[in-house]
């Protein structure tokens, strides 16, 4: 299952997707919304995403998963617009036999939507907005963080 949707993302349906009787273990990671980044209080975020290449891309991710690791049933379910603080804006559910792949099928997989998948994230705080991983961003951190 492969999934970007506008609507609130439901964890428990969505690791529902890669329960089997042949899997002994079953991990799902949620990517919420938090409040603070870098010494900004965060006051909410919006996705954006070319979603004709954001699905292909999550798609190849799946497909990378299973050819590394020992899993067949992955669930991903990315979420666009603007979500609030604590909101979920991304699922991963994997179903492996064993633990040790589920964990690591399941990392990977984080990373690799985070290096691969055009959807971008752009955070509001008082007296701003920024798109995440710009240049404006790098030099807010900087000054944030120090110099």
């Amino acid at each position: 299952m492969i999934e970007i949707t506008h609507e609130p993302l439901n964890p428990e349906a969505i690791t529902a997707n890669v329960r089997d009787a042949a899997n002994g273990a079953v991990v799902t990671f949620l990517g919420t919304t938090r409040g603070q980044t870098a010494n900004r209080n965060v006051l909410h975020l919006e996705y954006e995403a070319y979603l004709p290449m954001a699905e292909k891309k999550l798609a190849e991710v799946a497909d990378e998963m299973r050819a590394k690791f020992h899993v067949e049933d992955v669930a991903i379910s990315h979420r666009l617009g603007r979500l609030e603080i604590e909101e979920i804006s991304l699922v991963v559910a994997v179903a492996s036999p064993h633990r040790s792949d589920a964990f690591a099928a399941c990392q990977f997989a984080v990373d690799r939507i985070k290096q691969t998948v055009p959807i971008w994230k752009k955070e509001f705080f008082k007296g701003g907005e920024v798109w995440i991983e710009s240049f404006e961003d790098h030099v807010l951190k900087s000054a944030t963080d120090g110099g």
